[in-house]
């Protein structure tokens, strides 16, 4: 299994250095310290670090040289930081030594997360007025840059971190370079001290070499290969686009460590370990799903209609599931209410990015954004009503199924095959009595089976309460206004 996080470990180091020009330790020393048992001894943090350095040699050379080739570095502005952090990492990297696992492996974890959270409220760092590509720097560039390269320097070999993220916030937000060249350059740079501070931390520390050598070539060749394929994707698309990535990928990472090494302390607080259980079953449900459908949707001709239903289906299915696992109402409550939350601002900036459109299907603009935050506001009324006052969370649960599988139905069948349409005053004239059969028939089936094999109730009990419940969701639909690619089966 430690084979598996290795790799996790190393593809996320690839893509943060492609991306945004992070250093490998940023995201690899916080899995292997906390998820690898096998780095958990006295020193378990420093060979971490060792070979997360010596990953970034090769990531930081191959991206350094895919941004050169988009003429996106500027030695001319950033020759006082690279003298200086080479000067520093050898007296980093020997204090690491000494400081072990503890300072090492907390200021890791704490970096990784606030460094997510900084992009996130500024994905695009680069200024308005910005001085051009190879203009030299004035008396108080070369101040700045004697400062910061001393303490990165020092941290390069210290935290193992290669500078790289604070190379890139110097290098934007008191150098004034635009946000890829801040990028580039910076990689340029971690490629000569990833270097130093490896052989450094090898030579303190020969025992690395021999006792995880095969550790350190698996994560050296797919950290490589991840950040060839993530610097070329970053120089095709936007600033904003690649801090936001960046930054959500940082903030989950950092947060998900953090939680991981204080896991002891968070679990004598029951409700905080009772959410977190939630959010434990609903990412082992949507991550593969995503891993699915993303695919799905850019490699194939799958009519947007049909995507936008798998989402629903994705949607509410992982939160039947959610509740069924929960220890309690709250923490199933709290966990779509928290959820609502953290989506709501992301959808509301990724609106703005070109793929967007392409991976979501919008009647109008917001609806995507509007219609997550009201659905797991519902989900949380619902949980709150049958589980905290009825006290049957199965009930919450078998609505929220029925809901999500009979609406994707009725779409699924009555927009292709949707032929007669239902005529009458109370109804918009759009949904068709093929699609509403499908619904009735799909949220039947879905009631019946979660009653019986969830709740074990007999088929003779739990079918006439699923009909109703259908039949009662399949009127409102249908008599409820509809648009064009209506759930209930526009055709």
């Amino acid at each position: 299994m430690e084979y598996v996080w290795y790799i996790i470990a190393a593809l996320g180091a690839g893509i943060g250095t492609g991306l945004a020009g992070l250093s490998a330790a940023t995201v690899m020393v916080p899995i292997l310290i906390v998820l690898c048992p096998s780095f958990s001894g006295e020193t378990g943090a420093y060979q971490a670090t060792a070979i997360a350095l010596a990953s970034d040699i090769l990531g930081s050379a191959v991206t350094a040289r895919t941004y050169a080739k988009h003429r996106n570095i500027d030695l001319k502005r950033g020759w006082v930081m690279l003298v200086c952090i080479l000067a520093m990492c050898t007296i980093g990297s020997y204090a690491a030594f000494i400081a072990g696992n503890v300072v090492l492996g907390s200021f890791t974890l704490f970096l990784t997360f606030f460094i997510g959270i900084r992009f996130l409220v500024k994905p695009d760092t680069s200024r308005e007025e910005q001085p051009g590509k190879g203009e030299k720097l004035d008396r108080k560039g070369v101040a700045v840059s004697l400062f910061f390269g001393l303490t990165i320097g020092f941290g390069t070999g210290f935290v193992g971190t290669g500078g790289g993220m604070m190379m890139l916030v110097v290098f934007t937000a008191f150098l004034g370079m635009e946000l890829k060249t801040a990028v580039g350059t910076s990689t340029f740079i971690m490629t000569f001290t990833a270097l130093i501070a490896s052989v450094s931390h090898i030579l303190i520390h020969p025992a690395i070499v021999r006792e995880k050598w095969d550790v350190m070539l698996l994560c050296i060749a797919v950290a490589t290969a991840a950040s060839l394929l993530s610097a070329r994707f970053a120089n095709r698309v936007k600033n904003r686009t690649v801090g936001l990535v960046t930054g959500a990928v940082l903030t989950v990472l950092g947060a998900s460590m953090l939680i991981l090494n204080f896991r002891e302390q968070l679990s004598r607080i029951s409700l905080f370990a009772d959410i977190l259980h939630c959010f434990g079953v609903l990412a082992a449900y949507i991550i593969p799903s995503v891993l699915v459908l993303l695919p799905i949707r850019f490699l194939t001709r799958l009519p947007s209609f049909i995507f936008r239903k798998l989402l629903h289906i994705v949607a509410f299915t992982c939160v039947s599931l959610m509740i069924l696992s929960a220890r309690g109402w709250q923490a199933a409550a709290l966990t779509s209410v928290i959820t609502a939350a953290v989506i709501y601002p992301l959808l509301t900036a990724a609106e703005h990015e070109v793929w967007y459109p392409r991976l979501f299907v919008e009647k109008k603009p917001g609806e995507i954004r509007k219609s997550m935050l009201m659905l797991f506001l519902m989900f949380a009324a619902l949980i709150a009503v049958c589980w905290g006052i009825s006290g049957k969370p199965h009930l919450a649960a078998t609505a929220i199924l029925m809901w999500g599988t009979g609406d994707a139905a009725a779409a699924l069948v009555g927009i292709p095959f949707g032929k007669h349409k239902v005529k009458s005053k109370l109804t918009d004239g759009k949904k068709s009595w093929e699609g509403s059969a499908a619904m009735l028939i799909v949220s039947l089936t879905a009631g019946s089976s979660m009653l019986t094999l969830a709740q074990g109730m007999t088929l003779s009990i739990a079918f006439p309460i699923s009909f109703t419940a259908a039949l009662l969701g399949t009127a409102t639909e249908l008599f409820s206004p509809g648009e064009y690619l209506s759930s209930a089966g526009t055709g």
